[in-house]
């Protein structure tokens, strides 16, 4: 997670965006407001448990999951 910085760009384990790094907060990940998505998740910041996290590549944090499972484990605040 120390690795881990803010505008880092969050992908799937298959390369799809799923969002953008807005900070660390404890064992979490806050992704910015702009990538929430439409509807009633649209406004709201959404979080990715470390757990997800399987490698920092540059500057993209890569998921474990593939992006479509991955967004299904999101936390919304």
């Amino acid at each position: 997670m120390q690795n881990i910085a803010e505008h880092m760009e969050v992908i799937g384990a298959d390369g799809v965006h799923i969002g953008t790094v807005d900070r660390v907060e404890g064992n979490r990940i806050k992704l910015t407001k702009k990538d929430s998505g439409e509807g009633s998740h649209k406004g709201h910041h959404h979080f990715i448990d470390k757990g997800l996290v399987a490698d920092v590549e540059g500057n993209k944090v890569r998921l474990s999951a593939k992006a479509d499972v991955a967004v299904t484990m999101e936390e919304e605040k």
